[in-house]
C-alpha cells in the first residue's frame, strides 16, 4: 500500500483501516506499508497508509481502526514526523473520553541495546489509552537485536492483529485467509512508472554541471527518499587531512579527517553533527546496471501511479526533469551495501523463471522461511547486487527495483572540532567499519571506507549537511563532566577546543573528561591533545579544577572501563555536580550508557545520599544530562 500524501475524504469509518507511521530512517515506513499490503490482501474495503505528519490528529475521534507504527530515535526521542502529532495528543483539553470508540494497535521499532528501548511507541500507547481509545491487541515491540530483526516480533503481532480485527468485524477482512496463507502467484502493480528517453531526446538542460543541484534533483525524484530529502547539500567539502589515529597493527582503524570548503564559510556549532552522502563504488553501480540489462546512458523520469492511470499531480515531488539512469542509480539506490527487505524476495519470486529459484524465493518470503532468510540476508549483510547475482533467472523490471531497493542514505558523524579553533574546517573522528559475517565474508562500511580511501587535496568533493546533534553546546560558565570512550571522544574534542578558545577572553568553568580505550600504545586517540590540555593552565588541568582520566581496558589482567574511573573519582564528580555541572555521555549504544549511568547513580548515592535515579532524571529534565550513542 503506497503512503498517501494526505487523508482522502471520509469513507464509512467502520470499513477503513488507517495506518499511521513515524519513521526516521525508513524502517517504520516499510513496516507500515506491509501492514497496508496485508490489509488490502485480506479484502479490507479501504486502507490508508500515512506519515503521521500528513494526518490531522483532530480527525482521530472520527476513525474506528487505526494502527500506529512508530520507531524510536536517539535517546528515546520520537521521529521528527511524530513530534507535531504528539504535541497535539498532549493538549490538556483532550479528555479521558476523547477517543471513545476508537480501536487502535501500536507496533514499535527499537533496539534493546539502547536504554529507552521503544520509548516513543510505549508513550503513544499509554496516551491513547488515557484518552479513551481501546487497544485491539497489546503493543508489539520490534527489536533490532532479535535474531530476525524487528520482523521477529512483527510477524506474530500482525497475525494476532488480523484475527482480533476479524473477530470484532467480519466484514472488515472478508478474505483473511489470504493474509494467513498468501497466494504468492498473484502480483500486484508497482507504485511507480519509469519513462525512458534516449540520450538524443534528453534536452540540454537535463545536463547539470552544478553537483549540488544534480544531487538535489536526482534524490528528489526517488520515491524512497521523498520523505527524507534535505534538498541540495549545504556544502561540498574537500578532504585536506586523512590521518590514521590507531597503530598500523591495530585491528581497529580510526581516522582523523579534516574537511574544508574551498569556496565559502562553514557555519556550525560544537555539538553539531555532519551528515555525509557517500559515493558508491562505480564498478558496483556498473555491475548492477549490467545485471539488470539497463542502458546506463538513457534518461528517465519517474512518476507515481494513480491506479492504472498516471496522475499528473502525483509526480514524485513534482519533478519532471529527465535524469541519467546511471546517475539515478549511483545517487539514490544502495545496490552494494544495504540488504534488501523480505518483500524484495517476494517480488523476485514472481519474476524467477527457474523453478528451484522461484521455490527458494517463495520460501524466503514465507513466515516459515523468515529465520533462514535472516541468516542468508541480514546476518550475511547480503547486498541487492549479490542477491540478484544469486538468482540469475530473475529479471525484475526497473520500476520494481526503484521501488524496493533500499535508498542510499546519508551517514551522520559527530563533529570533533570547534569553529572557534577552526573557523573554516570541520574535523571528524571516524572508525573505518569492517566485520566478518558468520560465513567469514569480510564486509566494509560504505561511508567510512569511502572516506578512508580519499587522498587529501584530491578533486573529490564530499556532499555534506550540518544538523543539530543531541549534545547541546554548553555555556562557558557551566562545569562539565564528559564521558566518551573510543570514538565517543569526538564531540568532546570539540567541547575542549571550544572551552580553550573561550578561556582566552572570559572566565570558564572546570571540565572533567573520562576517556577509555583498549591499550595506551595502540588506540589512545588524540593522546597529545588531551595531555596538552591537562597540563599547566589547560581546561582539563587540575590547577583549573578540571581533570583527565583514562581507562585502558586491556593493559592489565583485570579490565578497567570508564565507569570504574568515574567511581574512583566520585568525590570530584560529586563536587562538580554540586556546582551545577552538566553531564555529557557519547559512544557505543551497547552496555556503556547503562554502565556509566549506574556508576553515576552510585556516586550520587554514596556522596550525596540522594535518591540517585530521581536525581539524575531531574538533571535530564533540566537539559543537564545528555547522551549521544550509536550502534
Amino acid at each position: 500500500m503506497a503512503p498517501s500524501p494526505s487523508l482522502p475524504p471520509p469513507l464509512p469509518p467502520t470499513g477503513r483501516v488507517v495506518v499511521l507511521y513515524a519513521s526516521q530512517t525508513g524502517n517504520a515506513m516499510d513496516a507500515a506499508e506491509r501492514v497496508g499490503r496485508e490489509a488490502e490482501r485480506g479484502g479490507c474495503p479501504a486502507v490508508d497508509v500515512l506519515s503521521m505528519d500528513s494526518f490531522d490528529p483532530s480527525c482521530l475521534p472520527g476513525e474506528r481502526s487505526v494502527v500506529f507504527v512508530v520507531s524510536t530515535t536517539g535517546q528515546g526521542d520520537p521521529p521528527d514526523s511524530m513530534k507535531g502529532f504528539w504535541r497535539y495528543l498532549l493538549k490538556k483539553e483532550l479528555g479521558a473520553r476523547w477517543l471513545e470508540g476508537l480501536r487502535y494497535a501500536v507496533f514499535g521499532l527499537g533496539d534493546s541495546g539502547y536504554q529507552k528501548y521503544n520509548f516513543a511507541a510505549k508513550k503513544i500507547d499509554r496516551r491513547l489509552l488515557q484518552l479513551g481509545a481501546e487497544p485491539i491487541i497489546e503493543i508489539g515491540l520490534g527489536d533490532d537485536q532479535h535474531p530476525s530483526g524487528y520482523e521477529g516480533a512483527l510477524d506474530p503481532w500482525l497475525l494476532s492483529l488480523w484475527r482480533s480485527l476479524n473477530q470484532a468485524n467480519l466484514s472488515l477482512l472478508p478474505r483473511i485467509s489470504d493474509i494467513i496463507n498468501p497466494n504468492l502467484n498473484n502480483l500486484g502493480d508497482s507504485k511507480i512508472e519509469v519513462v525512458y528517453y534516449s540520450c538524443d531526446d534528453a534536452p540540454q538542460d537535463s545536463i547539470v554541471s552544478d553537483s549540488k543541484k544534480l544531487i538535489e534533483r536526482t534524490r528528489s525524484a526517488s520515491p524512497a527518499l521523498k520523505f527524507h530529502n534535505d534538498g541540495e547539500p549545504q556544502y561540498m567539502l574537500k578532504m585536506v587531512t586523512n590521518q590514521r589515529l590507531t597503530k598500523e597493527n591495530s585491528e581497529k582503524d580510526v581516522r582523523h579527517f579534516e574537511l574544508e570548503d574551498p569556496s565559502s564559510e562553514i557555519s556550525y556549532q560544537a555539538g553539531d553533527a555532519l551528515e555525509i552522502l557517500p559515493s558508491q563504488n562505480p564498478s558496483a553501480v556498473n555491475a548492477f546496471i549490467e545485471r539488470c540489462n539497463l542502458d546506463p546512458d538513457c534518461y528517465i523520469t519517474i512518476r507515481a501511479k494513480g491506479g492504472d492511470e498516471f496522475s499528473k499531480c502525483s509526480l514524485v515531488n513534482g519533478m519532471m526533469d529527465r535524469i541519467k539512469l546511471k546517475t539515478f542509480v549511483a545517487l539514490t539506490m544502495d545496490v552494494a551495501s544495504a540488504s534488501p527487505r523480505r518483500y524484495f524476495f517476494e517480488i523476485m519470486s514472481y519474476f524467477a523463471t527457474a523453478e528451484h529459484e522461484k521455490e527458494r524465493l517463495q520460501y524466503f518470503a514465507s513466515p516459515e522461511g523468515r529465520d533462514d532468510l535472516y541468516q542468508y540476508n541480514q546476518k550475511e549483510s547480503r547486498t541487492v547486487l549479490e542477491v540478484l547475482e544469486d538468482f540469475p533467472s530473475v529479471h525484475m523490471p526497473f520500476e520494481w527495483l526503484v521501488q524496493l531497493t533500499p535508498p542510499l542514505k546519508k551517514r551522520a558523524f559527530s563533529i570533533s572540532s570547534s569553529p572557534l579553533a577552526h573557523p573554516n574546517q570541520i574535523h571528524l573522528t571516524v572508525s573505518v567499519v569492517s566485520w566478518l559475517t558468520p560465513f567469514k565474508r569480510t564486509r566494509h562500511g560504505l561511508c567510512s571506507t569511502w572516506l578512508a580511501g580519499l587522498s587529501p587535496n584530491e578533486e573529490n568533493l564530499i556532499p555534506c549537511w550540518i544538523h543539530k546533534g543531541s549534545l547541546p553546546p554548553p555555556h562557558p560558565s557551566v562545569p562539565l563532566v564528559l564521558i566518551g570512550p573510543g570514538t565517543g571522544c569526538a564531540p568532546f574534542r570539540a567541547f575542549v577546543e571550544e572551552r580553550a578558545a573561550q578561556s582566552v577572553r572570559e572566565p570558564t568553568a572546570p571540565v572533567l573528561f573520562f576517556f577509555g580505550c583498549r591499550n595506551e600504545d595502540i588506540d589512545f586517540l588524540y593522546k597529545d591533545f588531551w595531555l596538552n590540555h591537562a597540563h599547566d593552565k589547560g581546561v582539563l588541568s587540575p590547577k583549573e579544577g578540571g581533570g583527565f582520566f583514562v581507562a585502558f581496558s586491556r593493559d592489565q589482567p583485570q579490565k578497567v572501563y570508564v565507569q570504574h574511573k568515574i567511581k574512583e573519582q566520585g568525590a570530584r564528580v560529586w563536587s562538580l555536580l554540586c556546582s551545577g555541572a552538566s553531564i555529557y555521555v557519547a559512544g557505543s549504544s551497547t552496555k556503556m550508557p547503562a554502565d556509566v549511568t549506574a556508576a553515576l547513580e552510585e556516586v550520587v548515592c554514596q556522596k550525596g545520599g540522594a535518591a540517585a535515579s530521581a536525581w539524575l532524571r531531574k538533571l535530564e529534565r533540566a537539559g543537564k544530562f545528555n547522551i549521544e550513542t550509536w550502534s
